[in-house]
């Protein structure tokens, strides 16, 4: 086994990432070494990428970005026992230390102590990991890798549409990233009434379309509270799932929202933002819910059975790239020319 490994870090408090040779990742004794095969970028990289407010706040430089891959595992630690070498694996990237309180009653999600890997451990984006057994998911050897790494992502957006009622709902999903892209395919899998895209790139509306949206809105090109009312016979989007962190999203989402509505968010703001919560919730009766990653292991589960049910996610990925074109793949998102892009560190598959 080399020495040492090819990865992509932030270097410093600026924009840009840097494609580096450095040390493998020391082996840990409940740790599990992983070859990754494939990992995606995320907008949580694209926030560290652009060195924004966000970012500033939350990492420590040099750090090895990227938290969604899978992989084979190498080797195990002495503590390892559900695991061994040949293993193909996806991990949770929130590491959990399973001893707070919301670990200790079932909400690891939100562990007080968490470690994000990519944001605050060393990440995915490189030819290994070591992740710890407890954050390490099994995956079916039959699932594609440009498919596996996206259980980590795609599971953000099951928690969001799943958090409660979207069958026989009308569904409003601001912003088609890659996130609201999964939730548009996957309120529709799940009965939704309606589901209304919302964002300001065509090609990311195209792709809506072909996961099944009923309706896609450019909120530059018409009123959308006015066209979402039209939409659903005047009383607005009973389900709201914001998945672009935009404020001007976030504003108009809440406007759409029916009386009585489910506003659910999930997209991170790169700064604070302001809100008529007079009118737009209290006066709504709204119910809102901040989503923060996937419920260990329920999501996943959820998210598992979504695959083997048939969930089709391959209108999504939209490019596949050797690591080294890192510069590429994030010109494409900020031109919002792409759907998912995996990367793979050992070169793209033939």
């Amino acid at each position: 086994m080399s020495a040492t490994m090819k990865a992509l870090i932030k270097s410093g408090p600026r924009p840009g990432l840097t494609l580096v040779e450095k040390p493998i990742p020391e082996l840990t004794a409940d740790g599990v070494r992983v070859q990754v095969m494939a990992t995606s970028i995320c907008g949580t990289d694209l926030h560290i990428y652009n060195w924004d407010a966000w970012a500033a706040s939350k990492v420590t430089t040099p750090l090895t970005v990227g938290h969604e891959f899978c992989g084979e595992v190498l080797e195990v630690g002495p503590k390892v026992t559900r695991f061994q070498p040949g293993d193909f694996v996806a991990a949770e990237s929130h590491v959990f230390c399973d001893k707070c309180r919301p670990c200790r009653t079932g909400q690891r999600h939100i562990c007080e102590n968490e470690k994000i890997i990519g944001v605050q451990r060393d990440g995915a984006f490189a030819e290994q990991i070591v992740m710890p057994e407890r954050c390490v998911w099994r995956t079916p050897s039959t699932l594609p890798p440009e498919i596996a790494t996206l259980q980590e992502p795609l599971g953000n957006s099951v928690h969001v549409a799943l958090a409660d009622e979207v069958s026989r709902r009308h569904v409003l999903i601001t912003g088609c990233g890659p996130t609201g892209l999964f939730a548009v395919a996957i309120a529709k899998t799940c009965g939704a009434a309606s589901v209304t895209a919302v964002d300001v790139q065509d090609y990311r509306l195209s792709l809506a379309k072909q996961l099944g949206a009923d309706h896609m809105l450019d909120p530059m090109k018409c009123d959308l509270v006015t066209k979402v009312q039209e939409l659903t016979d005047g009383r607005g989007a009973d389900v709201v799932l914001e998945m672009s962190g935009n404020d001007k999203a976030i504003e108009d989402g809440l406007r759409c929202l029916s009386r009585g509505g489910d506003y659910r968010f999930f997209g991170v703001p790169s700064d604070r933002i302001s809100i008529d919560v007079a009118r737009d919730i209290i006066f709504k009766g709204a119910r809102v819910q901040g989503i923060l990653g996937r419920k260990v292991w329920d999501t996943w589960h959820d998210t598992a059975r979504l695959l083997e049910a048939g969930l089709d996610l391959s209108p999504i990925i939209t490019h596949k790239l050797p690591i080294e074109e890192y510069e590429t793949a994030f010109d494409l998102i900020q031109r919002g020319e792409c759907g998912k892009i995996i990367l793979y560190p050992g070169g793209v598959p033939q």
